[in-house]
């Protein structure tokens, strides 16, 4: 699993989806419940550019993850994460309620707004509001809207550079949306015939 530090018995990969980082991971985090096994990292995403995750992030194949404060600054030292304007909202398989939202951005070498596009995708997992509020009693609501610590600001972040060649089974799956969206930015770089 790369160089991340996780105590997994062999044979063991970390493939999650959508709904567990949402559910299993990320709503843990932000309401401070313990999280077995604790295998995402807690890493400013923004002072690192993508390539430089590896021994930082958990790490599986091409993928890396870990948790974040959400920022509006995304520039990196060679770079910034540019948004793809596109959420797509998570749903429970169990309950079909929304649990969270996706988005997508780009990493691009240079200074915003100017930039050059690399193969570098992150897609930033975050909380609905409901559902980090939300509780299981009358009593545990009180007590979190009493704390200081803001559960919206918490992301799980997972960064992977696309290979158009890679075709094998250890690709990111993507979903029809996850394909339309990210075909939307490389739009501007065709032209038509007219």
């Amino acid at each position: 699993m790369g160089d991340s530090n996780v105590n997994l018995p062999p044979g063991f990969r970390f493939y999650p989806t959508d709904e567990e980082l949402v559910v299993h991971f990320l709503h843990r985090k932000a309401a401070l419940l313990p999280c077995h096994p604790d295998v995402i990292p807690d890493l400013g995403l923004y002072p690192y550019d993508p390539w430089d995750l590896d021994g930082k992030a958990m790490a599986e194949g091409n993928k890396w993850y870990f948790y974040s404060r959400r920022t509006q600054s995304r520039i990196t030292e060679n770079g910034y994460w540019k948004s793809l304007g596109v959420d797509e909202p998570i749903f429970s398989s169990s309950s079909d309620d929304n649990v969270g939202m996706k988005k997508y951005y780009a990493f691009y070498i240079g200074e915003p707004p100017e930039g050059d596009k690399t193969n570098w995708v992150m897609q930033e997992y975050s909380l609905c509001d409901s559902s980090s509020a939300s509780g299981s009693s009358r009593s545990s609501s009180r007590r979190r809207s009493r704390s200081k610590i803001d559960y919206s600001k918490w992301v799980i972040c997972r960064v992977y550079e696309r290979n158009c060649d890679n075709d094998d089974d250890d690709s990111t799956e993507l979903s029809c949306l996850d394909e339309v969206f990210l075909s939307l930015d490389d739009l501007d770089e065709i032209s038509l015939p007219h």
